[in-house]
């Protein structure tokens, strides 16, 4: 496994006076540029629940949405072999064990993550050294050393949010085969209930 814990919680200290909003949203302010990768579409009604949206059978899951869109953001950073990953708290701990080391714990406000650190093209690997071969979620959060960008899935919405440099976002929303549209952090984003 390329994953180990990371040994001390400063490597996250860049993100810790983001405001909750932004954290979970779209990795703080500062960047250039915002998207959402949708995983599956918009709500089109109010009150619709995401059990009512119409998806295709053949759908590439969340994970896989997620590492296409990382493997495009790993061109736009200097630092790809150097990067860390945040697990939010609440999908259990099980996985723990599979990564070396004591876990560190990122405490914010609402959300608590164990963070690890290893080259990006660990999540060629995630479901098999954190899932145990079974279905994993995205990361919660990913940045490179260079903070070059911030790639955020958090367990409500139905979408990552990403900031990044617009030569990277632009990268993005030309991929066909991902549902990336351009964002407004300040906005009010679409939600299922």
């Amino acid at each position: 496994m390329q994953l180990r814990h990371v040994a001390d919680v400063a490597a996250a200290e860049w993100i810790a006076g983001w405001s909750f909003e932004d954290l979970i949203n779209f990795g703080g302010s500062g960047f250039a540029g915002y998207a959402r990768l949708r995983f599956i579409p918009d709500p089109t009604r109010l009150g619709q629940s995401e059990g009512e949206a119409d998806l295709p059978a053949d759908r590439p899951t969340d994970l896989d949405q997620g590492r296409r869109a990382l493997d495009e953001l790993a061109r736009y950073t200097t630092t790809p072999d150097h990067c860390y990953f945040g697990i939010w708290d609440g999908y259990g701990d099980g996985h723990l064990s599979a990564v070396p080391g004591e876990p560190t714990i990122l405490r914010l406000p609402d959300r608590s993550y164990t963070l690890f650190q290893g080259p990006l093209d660990a999540l060629r690997t995630w479901e098999t050294g954190l899932g145990r071969g079974g279905p994993l979620v995205p990361p919660a959060l990913v940045w490179p050393a260079d903070h070059s960008w911030c790639f955020v899935c958090d367990v409500d919405p139905h979408w990552a949010g990403i900031g990044a440099g617009t030569e990277a976002i632009d990268a993005l929303l030309a991929i066909p085969e991902l549902d990336v549209v351009a964002a407004d952090p300040r906005a009010p984003q679409p939600y299922y209930f």
